[in-house]
């Protein structure tokens, strides 16, 4: 079969893989270019990190490369594969193998293979079950290893795998939310049989560590067809397993933006936030308080304070599923505030502007972000209306800003101060004083430090 164009760059003479096949050679073992590498090639997409699989074994590997690479990374040695750092990228040459998870257990078991074929078959989905012989001489014409008909499923923009989807997937169970992965980052389509397996086999899921699957949500949340992914992960049962407080949105009307449930409308407003994976776990996490907090009156269906309820809500989920403390913290602050701007339209005075700035601190823009992706009416009239309040709002942050300077919001004297004029120790009192200080600040705007000691005689003339 003729090499790709598009892999060319990949076997030009002083190539990586080419260096590195040369060495494999030499110690009489084969060395293969596989995987997402191949795939990305094909596809015309960036991968600066190449992945090869060999018949040497996890000491042979490191004894091979040893005098090649800059430096080895051997956390994942156990399961076969030796990360060699070679002029800042990281590429992984892993032995032919393959994998079962015991039926309650987090960790594979792994068995070494001496066939790249049985390799492959042990792989998700065909389009990454292809394979790039790269003969160690000259002499020699790479080849390409295609068993289970993956060049044509990337033709058709298929996902299928290898072998029967209930032994894919029972391999692996993370594969199954892989599959809705590549449907919002490669906008491929899944094969039939692959798609009606999952259902089924969706339990399983539990079995695979909260960090996997992590991983995965946050690299689905992020593609272009985000919205795509995640329909597919709800359809099939998925969601429900790892986040199934977004499932059940399905079950409560949305009466304002005219989707015929809540469920529509977050998928909408995450496919509209900009692709971070902060914003769009908010965006994804910002109306899950609402079944919690939905009520029926006169004035038809609320949800008071689902953005209070919805904070509590994410942090728990995302604690849940080991996301950093800065994310929980950022998203569900994301969460927390997002209800705040749609009361502009009531009057802000330019102290509400500044405590808006205050509460928001670094999330501010990532915040307007999320509340100009929450406006997914079909009303023109409204939407517009709404877009032209966040614009004022923003105009006037700005505005307030360049007078003030609003990025460093604080009183003009700190706690220290606080304490030498007054003659306090480190406590309460002085915390007390620093928030009424700053509260004059957000008031009243900016003040001299001669106004501020001048506050803090009075208030100890009067007592307070």
């Amino acid at each position: 079969m003729t090499i790709p164009a598009r892999l060319e760059p990949h076997l030009s003479p002083g190539a990586t893989p080419v260096e590195l096949a040369r060495l494999f050679g030499a110690a009489g073992r084969s060395l293969y270019l596989v995987g997402g590498t191949v795939r990305d090639a094909l596809l015309g997409r960036d991968h600066v990190d190449l992945d090869f699989a060999t018949d040497a074994r996890p000491p042979q590997i490191r004894e091979i490369v040893r005098p090649w690479a800059h430096d080895l990374y051997l956390a994942g040695e156990t399961f076969g594969t030796v990360g060699v750092v070679r002029d800042g990228s990281v590429h992984e040459i892993t032995t032919f193998r393959s994998e079962v998870y015991f039926d309650e257990s987090r960790k594979p078991r792994v068995s070494f293979s001496d066939d790249i074929v049985e390799d492959l078959s042990r792989r998700d989905f065909t389009v990454n079950a292809l394979a790039i012989r790269i003969p160690p001489s000259a002499d020699e014409r790479p080849e390409v290893v295609d068993p289970y008909g993956g060049l044509s499923d990337l033709g058709s923009r298929v996902l299928r795998t290898p072998l029967s989807a209930e032994v894919s997937f029972g391999d692996d169970p993370l594969r199954m939310l892989r599959l809705y992965r590549f449907v919002a980052t490669l906008g491929f389509t899944p094969e039939q049989e692959t798609a009606r397996a999952v259902p089924a086999m969706a339990d399983r899921l539990g079995i695979v560590s909260a960090e996997r699957i992590r991983d995965e949500l946050s690299k689905l949340l992020v593609g272009d067809g985000a919205g795509s992914g995640l329909w597919g992960l709800i359809n099939s049962g998925l969601a429900a397993q790892f986040i199934p407080e977004i499932p059940e949105l399905a079950l409560e009307q949305d009466p304002i933006h005219h989707h015929k449930d809540v469920l529509a409308h977050t998928i909408a407003v995450v496919e509209k936030v900009s692709p971070s994976v902060e914003r769009r776990l908010a965006a994804l996490f910002h109306d899950i308080g609402k079944p919690r907090t939905k009520s029926v009156g006169a004035k038809g269906v609320t949800f008071h304070h689902h953005e209070v309820v919805g904070a509590r809500m994410t942090r728990k989920r995302m604690e849940a599923l080991r996301y950093s403390r800065a994310q929980v913290r950022d998203v569900s602050e994301l969460v927390f505030l997002h209800m705040r701007p749609h009361t502009y339209k009531m009057g802000w005075t330019d102290s509400a502007v500044r405590r808006y700035v205050r509460d928001a601190g670094d999330l501010l823009e990532p915040l307007n972000d999320l509340v100009r992706s929450d406006v997914t009416t079909r009303n023109p009239k409204r939407a517009r209306a709404i877009a032209g309040r966040i614009d004022e709002l923003e105009a006037r942050i700005a505005d307030l800003g360049r007078q003030e300077e609003l990025d460093a919001l604080r009183p003009p004297i700190d706690g220290h101060q606080v304490m030498a004029h007054l003659g306090l120790e480190p406590g309460p009192a002085v915390g007390e004083i620093m928030r009424r200080l700053m509260d004059h600040r957000l008031d009243h705007g900016p003040f001299s430090a001669e106004e501020a000691f001048a506050m803090l005689d009075r208030w100890q003339a009067e007592g307070v």
